[in-house]
């Protein structure tokens, strides 16, 4: 079994090195995503940006992410769904790596002094919102002590980091959206009895193949 140090010190130097990429991410995309990316490769110039952190932290004596359930809201399409932590990009972010802390910051009231950033992950476009996400993953510093933002976090959710290692938390699906959408076939994680997919699944499968075995 590996130290603390020892499994951040390997992420972090995997993080420098080449990244699994594209290949990675799609091995939790469904098939209409996976269509609309391999047709329009190019992330389009009108794209937003956005950022996300991947928060790693060592709770119950096991390595554990965050994610968070968005609440409920008609103007959000990715509304009720559970993410990373994160938001658009404001001009006043400067860095893009600042609008990841920010959001942890502002959802699930982490400071930003607290975070150690770690290196990055795949930048992954996301059609039917127009965004373009880039993906952070840093390590917790402080306790594990985090406050859902009132109106837009729901609940958060710690799940350990074995969980999305484990064979039968990999599930496929049909799932309704937006207007009564149906999205067939879709891949997820089970995590904590909720449906984790999408961007978020695809950013988590790259990382899987990153993360040291602890």
């Amino acid at each position: 079994m590996i130290t603390n140090e020892t499994f951040i010190e390997q992420l972090r130097d995997r993080l420098t090195g080449p990244l699994p990429g594209r290949e990675a991410q799609f091995k939790m995309g469904f098939a209409r995503r996976l269509e609309e990316l391999r047709l329009n490769p190019a992330t389009p110039p009108d794209a937003k940006v956005a950022c996300v952190l991947n928060l790693l932290h060592k709770q119950e004596g096991e390595w554990r992410t965050l994610l968070i359930q968005r609440t409920l809201n008609p103007r959000d399409r990715h509304s009720g769904q559970v993410s990373f932590p994160g938001g658009r990009y404001e001009e006043s972010d400067g860095e893009l790596v600042n609008v990841a802390l920010r959001e942890a910051h502002e959802e699930v009231g982490v400071s930003p002094l607290e975070v150690e950033v770690l290196g990055r992950l795949t930048e992954l476009y996301i059609p039917v919102s127009n965004f373009v996400v880039h993906p952070f993953v840093g390590v917790l510093l402080g306790p594990s002590e985090f406050v859902p933002q009132p109106g837009e976090v729901e609940a958060i959710l710690t799940p350990s980091l074995s969980v999305f290692s484990q064979p039968e938390s990999r599930k496929m699906t049909n799932l309704t959206v937006g207007q009564g959408v149906v999205l067939k076939d879709v891949p997820y994680f089970e995590v904590e009895g909720r449906t984790v997919w999408g961007a978020t699944a695809m950013i988590m499968s790259e990382f899987l193949e990153l993360m040291p075995v602890f």
